[in-house]
């Protein structure tokens, strides 16, 4: 993965508008959370092959970011994305990682469902 640049994120959340995709979204604080005797609250979501179809999406802020996609019924968004990659897949990867690379949040986005 590389650090997000937001033209190229946005021209890549582009391409899959309006079709139907699979979202994988996950938050996680893992194998640093409170109950492993650290002080941070543990707290998470997940959920994978999500079939949605996005009207719209976008990438905002200075870094890091917060995606959006624009459903007909409301919207799905990850806040604290730096990192991305196009797999070979076509599927695009975006994670928010910490200062000792850890994930806090991942969204993902395919045409195929993620196995």
């Amino acid at each position: 993965m590389k650090p997000i640049v937001p033209s190229e994120v946005q021209a890549h959340i582009n391409q899959l508008q309006n079709k139907d995709v699979y979202i994988h979204l996950e938050t996680t604080n893992g194998a640093y959370a409170s109950h492993f005797g650290g002080g941070t609250y543990s707290a998470g979501a997940y959920i994978r092959n999500a079939l949605v179809r996005y009207e719209h999406g976008k990438i905002v802020g200075e870094g890091p970011y917060r995606v959006g996609l624009k459903l007909p019924i409301g919207w799905v968004y990850a806040e604290g994305v730096n990192h991305y990659e196009m797999d070979e897949h076509g599927r695009l990867l975006l994670a928010g990682l910490d200062a000792e690379g850890r994930l806090a949040v991942a969204l993902q986005i395919s045409e195929t469902p993620f196995s």
